[in-house]
């Protein structure tokens, strides 16, 4: 499931509709129905390559009962670094992989960090 985030609050209806609701909290309610892994996308950073929300994935991270896909503005290596150190489980990178050359030696580009699994 996939929970679009601006400000702060979920954003529905192709991000248009603003909510009252936080993506934790929306994050909780579908925990509790069962929903075992969540994509967190900050909608201003979608696309951008600047920089990922890192609190707003720490707080989904810190406050929700499922795996939790970071995206939303992934664009270099150490983006990737600092999402691990937040606990991340996987991340959505294409609009990085169509920049390859951001990253040294492209898509081929492993990374072994502690603590997670390498596939």
């Amino acid at each position: 499931m996939g929970i679009d985030a601006r400000d702060g609050l979920v954003a529905t209806r192709g991000w248009v509709n603003d909510t009252k609701v936080t993506p934790v909290e929306l994050g909780r309610q579908m925990a509790k129905l069962g929903v075992k892994r969540l994509i967190y996308t900050d909608i201003k950073r979608d696309g951008t390559l600047s920089e990922p929300n890192y609190d707003g994935v720490e707080e989904m991270v810190g406050g929700v009962k499922a795996k939790i896909i970071a995206a939303g503005g992934i664009s270099e290596l150490e983006h990737l670094w600092r999402l691990a150190k937040l606990g991340w489980r996987e991340l959505s990178w294409q609009s990085a992989l169509y920049r390859q050359d951001r990253f040294e030696g492209g898509t081929k580009a492993k990374l072994k960090i502690k603590g997670q699994k390498s596939k």
